[in-house]
């Protein structure tokens, strides 16, 4: 059976050499210059070529990401500054401005090009018309669902399709969003997205002037048990301001109708369970969000994801216990998107903009070393002699309870302190130490606390 390719992101060297360990087909990665990972992305010229060639030798793929929205100081130099990016032989370029499409199709004819989430491609007619432009993928907007992909790859067959399932949602519309620039000046289509979204902020009643300005009522009005009005409730006259936690005195107007408010903390994407439709559908790619998150992450997702797909690829019924695993990772809620019909808070996280998981906590990683029966473990966070631990590998995972722990001289302990601590842990010689990590499993704490009662 049609199996689709998994691609995880790629923010550092190290989360590609995870992800490639644990099942992904392909990775994702973006210059800092010309891609929307501006902060938190280590790929200058040498680690893209360290990443392309490593890729290969594995019979991997590696894209190279370059979709930011540029202004015109950054068209001066855009073919000379990719052209050594082009002779490094990546698979395709993920962009998203025609104008640089154009530039790319007429200086290297040859290298394929896949049409970014933030060209904004929600119809089957704009998937052909970039084929017709001589792109080879198209990765679909988030926005839309099942049965309007279904459609979509029907009426195009010959182009490659690529859909997101899994990690971060961006309250804009394919992620084109103004919030950040608007406030700190930071341009998300620049690359410089500061999550706006996702911060705190206080609502308290506006008034408008006697010129139209919409200025502030000096006595707050108490907000409780705000909820989603879409359905369930009717469009207000009164205007609020809103005022974000670290800007006290700075007020936003708020404009709210029936749809509710619009600054928004989006829960994360996890379509998981729908691997098997796209699967059948013929979807060429499933995409992982996710440059700046963490080698953890990437090992964990492509573990899951990959599971999910071979398990799709066989014929075989969906394993519910996929969904749980994901629990283990920190995430806002999660949420199927815009893949099928749900209710308007089922998409929304309107207690807090933080990621957390009340099921496992990443705790630490193997360094390789042995001595006898016991494993070096690179302590990342606190772990204690007779808690649930999991071990995970590329070859498969093992729950335990640890009874054994000693420091680097060889002395029993009773707690793994934290980051910065090697400690040694009973694991089978049978068991390969390479990609293999640690992880806590919580019973009644959540990784905010993780020791908490």
């Amino acid at each position: 059976m049609f199996k689709p390719e998994l691609l995880s992101p790629a923010g550092t060297l190290k989360n590609m050499r995870y992800a490639f360990a644990y099942g992904a087909d392909a990775v994702y990665a973006g210059q800092p210059r010309y891609s929307l990972r501006v902060r938190n992305n280590e790929f200058n010229h040498e680690n893209l070529q360290l990443g392309i060639n490593e890729a290969h030798e594995l019979g991997k793929k590696f894209y190279v990401v370059v979709n930011i929205a540029p202004h015109n100081a950054k068209l001066k130099t855009f073919i000379r500054d990719l052209k050594p990016v082009v002779e490094m032989g990546p698979d395709a370029l993920i962009m998203s401005d025609p104008g640089l499409i154009m530039l790319v199709r007429e200086a290297f004819p040859q290298m394929d090009i896949h049409l970014s989430v933030q060209a904004n491609a929600v119809n089957w007619a704009t998937v052909k018309f970039w084929k017709q432009m001589g792109l080879t993928r198209v990765i679909l907007s988030r926005e839309l669902s099942l049965d309007e992909i279904a459609e979509i790859r029907e009426q195009v067959p010959e182009m490659e399709l690529e859909i997101f399932v899994h990690g971060a949602l961006c309250m804009a519309y394919s992620g084109r969003c103004l919030l950040s620039g608007y406030i700190n000046k930071r341009d998300p289509n620049q690359g410089t997205c500061t999550n706006a979204c996702r911060w705190e902020y206080k609502v308290e009643e506006g008034k408008e002037d006697e010129v139209g300005n919409i200025v502030h009522v000096h006595e707050p009005i108490p907000v409780q048990n705000i909820e989603p009005t879409l359905g369930i409730g009717a469009p207000t006259d009164k205007v609020f301001m809103m005022e974000e936690a670290k800007r006290p005195g700075e007020y936003m107007t708020a404009f709210e109708d029936e749809h509710g408010t619009y600054i928004m903390n989006s829960k994360d994407l996890r379509a998981i369970e729908h691997v098997e439709r796209l699967t059948k559908m013929g979807v060429h790619s499933l995409k992982i969000e996710g440059r700046t998150k963490s080698y953890y992450y990437c090992a964990r997702t492509a573990q899951v994801y990959r599971r999910a797909i071979d398990d799709a690829a066989a014929g075989k019924p969906f394993d519910p216990t996929l969904l749980q695993t994901l629990e283990g990772l920190a995430h806002r809620g999660y949420t199927e998107g815009f893949l099928r019909r749900h209710t308007h808070e089922s998409h929304q996280n309107y207690e807090y903009g933080h990621s957390i998981s009340e099921r496992q906590q990443f705790v630490g990683e193997f360094t390789g070393e042995r001595r006898g029966d016991l494993a070096a473990v690179a302590v990342k966070n606190k772990f204690l002699l007779g808690d649930s631990l999991e071990l995970m590998t590329p070859q498969g995972n093992v729950t335990f309870t640890l009874e054994v722990l000693e420091n680097a001289k060889a002395q029993p302990i009773d707690v793994a302190p934290g980051d910065g601590h090697t400690v040694w842990l009973p694991v089978p010689q049978d068991v390969s130490l390479d990609y293999a990590l640690l992880m806590r499993n919580l019973a009644g704490q959540t990784t905010r606390n993780p020791h908490g009662n």
